[in-house]
């Protein structure tokens, strides 16, 4: 025994010791942090390079540990649009940078509401008298979007500009649950409340698809007006039709089809792209072939914060709400409802916050976590903090239910927002089990005793409560935005059902108030408040735990998975990660909370490349093989 105490000892010292090494190596990280990085200086006459990496997104999700540190699947890194905007309107008037380069190599896309917000301070960062130069191997919608607004467009050799418009297929269960003899219990209420269809149905509703047509065909005509009007003269309404033509014309090469189809202005290889930017920028410091005198987003972002003309007094609080709304608390890239109604409150403390700013890019989730982010909103306007609500590219079911807390909501013509509706969906498994031999059997009290019993399946009373409560919360949805709307609860009921729209469309419907993008709502925000239209603002977030941070800052060079250089497999994996996410989306519908407000639909329409990081749940999984 002494032997078997003694090697016990042995092993705990090991651990104590790897425990100590493991404390010390993230002291001495957090030193390294608190130490900072070597000053960055802006170059004098050079480029701002925005190498937009990964996706745009309102709010980047917090990297996982494990996956940094074991080298898991990689998956395209994320940008935040707010970022992107900051810098382009900093360098409009930074008399040291003299253009601006949009590197889209890297970009796998990013909601059409953010592109316009992004477009439009290209527009500003223009009439400053500086010019923007885009360069990519392959341009898709969303890149070739922000390239129209270059000055010069540039494409390499074997690049391509593919061009497919919003839309695409689904998955549906029904007929493999039937096969395996699942019940999925639905509960709704909402003509084209179509979340729960992929469990209910083997394809859309006519009513769903005519909605979805509509809403996709809404945001196509926006992508088109926008692009036509700032790349004047070239075809864009019918390039894509003239594509096959263009092709036999250049003996079936993309590029050159791009190039006699007006959508770009030259051919090149990044090299020669490098040597043009170099005649009016200089080399700078690069030693490289086609390297020019420029600087890099994170770089441009990380010298130039701090210098802001307002860094202290009153100021306007954002608070984030994005991706799925669940219940309790969440890392950033969720909404937590206890996490962000937490923000709220600290907002709330502040004395030099005097208005308040809720971003929402969300389809929705958990009806409670919406209900708890929209009371702390409702306690902050009761005690005098004004809250203006601002879209991203999704604001819709429980993103629209907590909006309806703000004075006045902006949002961009191509937002997706609506689907006022509600819905529970339980799958019960009694004659799964029965087709195995096993049966469920037991006693009550009460007609509710075991409720919901999966095994058993749903009785006719149960049923009954179920859909008594969606119906009463569905009440409850349209009460809320009839009074915050000054909306006749009918005409909510009428907009209602669950159905989508886009942003032109519910600013019609009144569901929207104006048009802009986050800076408009800041702006809006203070001037209920009384301050300045510069005023400063204060992005209200809890900050990632110290290792997250060191590892972060160990492994920040990784930028996710790089975007193929080829046109079309560029395009067969964009359409591959959309795929995950929508079905990542109706995994999380099966497995969350009973009752949610949540808009799938708007899965394919949103891009959210961390929604294909958390597998979906064994039974489907089981199911899909």
């Amino acid at each position: 025994m002494a032997i078997v105490r003694g090697f016990w000892r042995f092993l705990v010292g090991i651990k104590d010791a790897l425990a100590l090494l493991f404390l010390l190596f993230l002291l001495f990280g957090f030193l390294a942090l608190r130490q900072g990085t070597a000053q960055i200086n802006v170059p004098q006459n050079g480029a701002l390079v925005l190498n937009i990496n990964g996706y745009l997104v309102d709010q980047a999700t917090d990297p996982d540990p494990l996956t940094m540190l074991t080298g898991g699947q990689r998956l395209p890194g994320e940008t935040e649009a707010g970022d992107v905007i900051h810098a382009i309107n900093a360098a409009a008037t930074d008399k040291r940078i003299t253009s601006l380069v949009l590197d889209l190599d890297g970009f796998w896309g990013g909601g059409l509401a953010n592109l316009q917000s992004i477009g439009s301070a290209l527009n500003a960062f223009k009439t400053s008298g500086k010019k923007v130069y885009a360069f990519s191997s392959a341009y898709l919608d969303d890149g070739y979007y922000l390239a129209a607004h270059a000055n010069e467009v540039w494409l390499a050799p074997l690049g391509a500009v593919l061009l497919t418009g919003p839309g695409g297929s689904g998955l549906y269960f029904k007929d493999a649950l039937d096969k395996l003899k699942v019940d999925v219990n639905v509960f709704r209420v909402g003509t084209f409340k179509s979340a729960v269809e992929p469990f209910t149905r083997a394809e859309s509703s006519p009513e769903a698809k005519s909605a979805d047509q509509a809403l996709v065909d809404s945001l196509w005509e926006t992508w088109m007006t926008d692009v036509s009007t700032r790349r004047k003269g070239a075809p864009v309404r019918t390039y894509m039709q003239d594509l096959p033509r263009l092709l036999s014309a250049s003996d079936g090469g993309f590029a050159q089809a791009a190039l006699k189809g007006g959508m770009v202005d030259h051919i090149g290889t990044r090299v020669a792209f490098g040597e043009m930017l170099a005649k009016t920028v200089g080399t700078g410091d690069a030693e490289t072939p086609g390297g020019f005198n420029g600087i890099g987003l994170a770089d441009y972002h990380y010298a130039h914060s701090g210098a802001g003309p307002i860094s202290s007094g009153d100021a306007v609080g954002i608070v984030y709400v994005s991706g799925e709304i669940v219940d309790g608390e969440a890392p950033a890239g969720t909404a937590g409802g206890e996490t962000i109604s937490g923000l709220v409150n600290e907002a709330l403390a502040d004395d030099s916050i005097k208005a308040l700013v809720v971003r929402i890019d969300s389809p929705g989730g958990s009806v409670t976590a919406s209900e708890q982010i929209r009371e702390a909103l409702m306690t902050a306007k009761a005690q005098g903090l004004p809250v203006v609500a601002s879209f991203g590219p999704v604001a819709a079911s429980g993103g629209y239910w907590i909006a309806t807390a703000a004075d006045e909501i902006y949002a961009q013509p191509s937002t997706i927002t609506g689907s006022i509706g509600v819905f529970a969906i339980i799958p019960t498994f009694q004659r799964t089990l029965a087709e195995l031999g096993v049966h469920a059997d037991g006693v009550k009290s009460t007609p509710f005793s075991g409720a919901p019993d999966v095994l058993d399946g749903i009785t006719p009373e149960v049923g009954a409560l179920l859909q008594a409560s969606v119906e009463d919360m569905y009440g409850r949805f349209l009460r809320i935005v009839g009074t915050a709307r000054k909306l006749p609860v009918e005409r909510v009921d009428e907009i209602g059902q669950g159905r989508v729209w886009d942003g032109g469309t519910a600013r019609q419907l009144k569901l929207v108030d104006h048009f802009g993008g986050l800076d408009a709502a800041v702006a809006a925000a203070a001037k209920r408040a009384g301050l300045p239209k510069e005023v400063r603002t204060v992005e209200m977030e809890i900050a990632p735990p110290i290792p997250l941070q060191i590892l972060n800052s160990l492994f920040s060079a990784d930028e996710g998975e790089s975007a193929p250089p080829d046109a079309l497999t560029r395009l067969a994996r964009t359409q591959q990660l959309r795929n995950l996410s929508t079905l990542k989306e109706t995994s999380m519908i099966a497995s969350g909370p009973s009752m949610q407000a949540r808009c799938i639909a708007c899965a394919g329409l949103r891009p959210s490349p961390a929604a294909t990081k958390t597998p979906p749940p064994a039974w489907l999984k089981w199911l899909l093989r």
